[in-house]
């Protein structure tokens, strides 16, 4: 082949792979990394048939980091982090201490050099953004307490996997120099930290200076324009630009300068239009990224050293889980929240193999104890969503048990009226879920004089619920006892602000059923949600688009030249405006 082509080969055929296996990865309930990683085997040079080449493929995996920090950088948010500081910033510095423990002693046992097991457990603590974000996403836990201290715990990991990035380089130039050459002074030590140092904070502070005025103008201006492409150019060139001149002129790594671009965007309010529009080329090049570490990759491994690669996947699924489970757990938080915690880190990603990465090209790390990273990485993330799997049929159960001896009690005060644990109230509203748009309603409802009743299932949101002055029912409300303890039979009102539009067309039928008085209204996010609602009984469904769109042309209705004109007399002059439909 020639020369010329090899460019366009590796892309081509990289990616084509990279799609059949990473859909056929997806097919079986795994996450398409285990099909990018195993594309990079098959066009790596270990494997028979077409090889890739490897100085370019390093090139583009380069682009691909730079890419991925810069879409870490871009989701950063500090307002996330600090809401769950008191236990994400130590648990998750605790759990790294303890992994990086963990992979040293393994090292240790294997006789590795000191610098190579610290080195090899760190890249061990590290979990995938990609994958959790997935689990979380598919289960609905973004929003809980429990999915805010995973990604707060993952937003420190990154930060730390930062840090090291700019450390790395430091400690190989100490610690990683010709045999022959004398151990270096404490006072060259220190000259070299203090001096990288000097040269990051110079970068930052002309990043905070400077980036964080002329960046966000710079995109208003652009976006000013109305092309999309040219809006597209930039958000790309500022990302590759900034992380391309940190190393230039400051000496940094290119995560570190694309982390901080995509920092600084990330304050703009055109943050949101920069993510979406650079979100292809980002995927693009991060599949290329993984390729390129699968090519580094020797199957080989699993037969020659098969106990030291289970070691390493033994660490990564149980060793990092049960310190952040006993972390969790002594932080006060419940055992749902500890393992769901547990769970989500149990695996090692795109930072793994960064981290690994630079320690072979900075002789911290040989290229087999690579090869024992990329294999944790590749069992942790094939067996992870085995574990979420087995998670939520062990909450299940719990939940179920907990179901029935609330209905056990529910059915024992029923027999008794005066212990039934009915709220003393009557002629109130029920709010069921305190969400976003619940605890909006709720104080809007409250602060006009009508009586609520929340009913919500999260903890955090219970206890802000009851600070804010509101009667509570905690409990998921297709529960038979905590709907009956919310008392639908004196209701005169029930709004379902939570957005199971399933969940809530069962729970309104049985309301309807013992108060057919009731007025129900409900939440929904298409068409056929709005008809299952309606089809359970519910009286009014409001649809956040089609809601929209009425207080929009409600505003253009209100406005010249629509609305009437007075008359000096105060009469109108003009006829009146066209009523605005109501929403279903």
């Amino acid at each position: 082949m020639h020369h010329d082509t090899s460019l366009i080969s590796i892309v081509a055929v990289g990616l084509a792979i990279a799609f059949v296996l990473g859909a056929l990865a997806n097919r079986l309930r795994m996450s398409p990394l285990v099909g990018y990683l195993a594309a990079g085997i098959i066009v790596g040079p270990f494997t028979p048939g077409f090889v890739a080449d490897q100085e370019l493929a390093n090139q583009l995996a380069e682009i691909g980091v730079m890419l991925l920090m810069f879409g870490v950088g871009l989701h950063f948010s500090l307002k996330d982090l600090m809401e769950v500081k008191a236990i994400a910033i130590p648990g998750a510095v605790a759990q790294i201490t303890v992994a990086t423990v963990l992979g040293w002693g393994l090292a240790s046992l294997l006789g590795w050099p000191t610098l190579h097991g610290v080195v090899f457990g760190f890249a061990l603590a590290t979990a995938s953004t990609v994958v959790l974000l997935r689990a979380m996403e598919e289960r609905r836990l973004l929003d809980t307490t429990r999915g805010r201290i995973a990604v707060g715990w993952l937003i420190v990991e990154d930060l730390a996997c930062v840090i090291a990035l700019v450390m790395m380089p430091v400690m190989a130039d100490i610690f990683v120099g010709d045999d022959g050459a004398p151990p270096p002074t404490l006072g060259a030590v220190a000259t070299t930290v203090l001096w990288t140092m000097l040269k990051v904070a110079a970068f930052v502070a002309v990043m905070l200076v400077v980036g964080r005025r002329l960046i966000p103008l710079l995109l208003e201006r652009i976006a000013g324009t109305g092309s999309r492409e040219l809006f597209t150019l930039s958000v790309l060139a500022i990302a590759l630009g900034i992380a391309f001149g940190s190393a230039l002129l400051f000496g940094v790594s290119f995560a570190l300068g694309a982390f901080f671009a995509g920092m600084l965007l990330n304050e703009s309010e055109l943050s949101h239009k920069a993510a979406n529009d650079s979100l292809p080329l980002r995927d693009a090049f991060a599949v290329l990224f993984f390729v390129s570490v699968g090519m580094l990759f020797d199957p080989m491994i699993l037969v020659q050293r098969p106990l030291e690669v289970l070691a390493t996947a033994f660490i990564i699924l149980f060793g990092k889980s049960a310190a952040a489970y006993s972390i969790v757990r002594a932080f006060g938080h419940p055992s749902q929240t500890a393992l769901t915690i547990s769970a989500s880190l149990a695996q090692i990603g795109e930072f793994a193999f960064i981290i690994a990465g630079l320690g072979v090209a900075l002789g911290m790390m040989s290229a087999d104890e690579q090869s024992l990273v990329l294999a944790g990485a590749l069992i942790s993330i094939m067996l992870n969503p085995m574990l979420f799997r087995l998670l939520d049929r062990r909450l299940a159960r719990q939940q179920a048990a907990a179901d029935a001896a609330a209905a056990e009690a529910a059915a024992s005060a029923r027999e008794d009226p005066a212990e039934r644990p009915a709220l003393a109230v009557k002629d109130h509203t029920i709010v069921v879920g305190y969400g976003r748009v619940g605890r909006q309603l709720a104080l809007l409802l409250r602060d006009r004089g009508v009586p609520v009743v929340v009913v919500e299932e999260e903890a955090d949101l219970t206890q802000r619920a009851r600070e804010e002055g509101l009667l509570v029912v905690r409990g998921n409300v297709a529960s038979e006892p905590v709907m009956h303890e919310a008392v639908p039979e004196r209701a005169r009102l029930a709004v379902f602000a939570i957005p199971r539009a399933l969940e809530a067309g069962e729970t309104i039928e049985r309301m309807k059923a013992i108060n057919p008085a009731l007025t129900v209204l409900a939440r929904a996010h298409s068409e056929a949600e709005v008809r299952h609602l309606l089809e359970h009984g519910a009286d009014g469904a409001v649809l956040a688009e089609r809601e929209l769109a009425f207080s929009l042309a409600e505003m253009v209705m209100s406005t010249p030249p629509y609305r009437p004109k007075r008359r000096p007399d105060g009469d109108d002059d003009a006829p009146p405006s066209a009523p605005v439909p109501a929403a279903a």
